[in-house]
C-alpha cells in the first residue's frame, strides 16, 4: 500500500530528523556554557572600569576631550551585533526588529557597522548603501583585536566628526531563557556617576600622572572597547542558549510527530488488514 510506504519513509526522515536536533542542542548547550562562563567572568571588570571612569570623571571636571565632546545628532552610526547562524528562534530577529525600529526614529544620515553574518544579509537585502563595515565569522573565540579594530573605527570616525552619535545595538544575556536586545549610547561617551554621588568622590585626593587629560585619554577608549567586547560576549551566550531551547523544541516536536505518523500507520495497516480479511472472506462465499 503506497500511502503506508510514505508514512514508513516519513517516520525514518522525521527520526533522523530529530538525531539531528538532539546532537545540535548537546553541542549549543556545552558550548552555552563556556559563553556563560565567559561573560560572568567580564562583567566585573566591566563594571569596575564604569566605575573608575565615573570617579576620574567627576573629579576631574571640565577636561576637554574630543570623546566627551556634544554634536547635533545630523551623522549617527550603529553597531549591531547579531550571530552568523540561525537555528536559535527568534533570537536575531528580535536584535533586527530593534535596530530597525531605531533607525525609523531617527531622521539622521546614518551609518551601519554590522556584526554577524545575520545582520548584515538583512541589511544587504535592505539595500546596504549604508554599510560603512562589516564583520561576519568571527567563530566562538572572539579575538581582542577584532574589538579593537571596531572600536578604533568608530573613535576615528567620531573625532572628525565623521559621527556625531555612535549607538551600539545587542542581545544582553540575561539567562537561559531570556535574551533582552538593549541599544546603548556608545559616543559621545557618558561615563556612569560614581558610586556614591560626586560629593563622596569630590572628598577624596586624587593625584593625576602626568594629567587629568591623559587619564581620560587612556581610560575612554578602554572604556568603549570594553563595551563592544561585552556586547558581542553577551550576544554569543544569548544565541547559544536560543538555539539549545530552539532545538530542545524541535526534538520535542520530532517526538510528537513520531508518535501522530505511527498512530497513522497503526490505522494504515489496521484498514488493509481489515480489506484483505474482506477480500479472503468474500473469495471464500463465491467458491462455496
Amino acid at each position: 500500500m503506497a500511502n503506508l510506504r510514505d508514512i514508513r519513509r516519513r517516520i525514518k526522515s522525521t527520526k533522523n530528523m530529530q538525531q539531528i536536533t538532539k546532537a545540535m542542542k548537546a553541542v549549543a548547550a556545552a558550548k552555552m556554557r563556556k559563553a556563560q562562563e565567559a561573560v560572568t567572568l567580564a562583567r566585573p571588570y566591566s563594571k569596575r572600569i564604569k566605575s573608575v571612569l565615573g570617579r576620574v570623571a567627576v573629579v576631574s571636571g571640565g577636561v576637554n576631550n574630543p570623546l566627551l565632546e556634544v554634536r547635533e545628532p545630523k551623522k549617527v552610526a550603529y553597531i549591531v551585533i547579531s550571530a552568523d547562524r540561525g537555528l536559535c528562534g527568534g533570537f536575531n530577529s528580535n536584535i533586527i526588529k530593534l535596530a530597525t525600529q531605531e533607525l525609523k526614529a531617527t531622521s539622521a544620515e546614518i551609518s551601519l557597522i554590522t556584526v554577524g553574518r545575520k545582520a548584515h544579509d538583512f541589511f544587504v537585502r535592505r539595500g546596504g548603501s549604508n554599510i560603512a563595515k562589516q564583520y561576519v565569522g568571527l567563530g566562538d573565540n572572539i579575538m581582542y583585536g577584532t574589538v579593537r579594530d571596531i572600536a578604533s573605527f568608530v573613535i576615528d570616525k567620531y573625532a572628525n566628526q565623521e559621527y556625531d552619535v555612535v549607538y551600539l545595538i545587542y542581545s544582553q544575556f540575561v539567562n537561559v531563557m531570556v535574551q533582552k536586545p538593549l541599544v546603548i549610547k556608545l559616543l559621545p561617551a557618558e561615563p556612569p556617576a560614581a558610586a556614591g554621588g560626586a560629593d563622596e568622590s569630590k572628598k577624596i585626593a586624587y593625584i593625576f600622572e602626568p594629567s587629568p587629560e591623559a587619564v581620560l585619554a587612556e581610560l575612554l577608549p578602554k572604556y568603549i572597547e570594553n563595551a563592544i567586547y561585552q556586547g558581542l560576549l553577551e550576544t554569543k551566550a544569548g544565541f547559544y542558549s536560543a538555539q539549545m531551547t530552539s532545538m530542545e523544541n524541535a526534538t520535542k516536536s520530532a517526538s510528537d510527530m513520531i508518535d501522530k505518523l505511527t498512530m497513522f500507520m497503526n490505522r494504515a495497516r489496521q484498514a488493509q488488514i481489515t480489506t484483505e480479511i474482506s477480500e479472503i472472506v468474500g473469495g471464500v462465499a463465491a467458491l462455496e
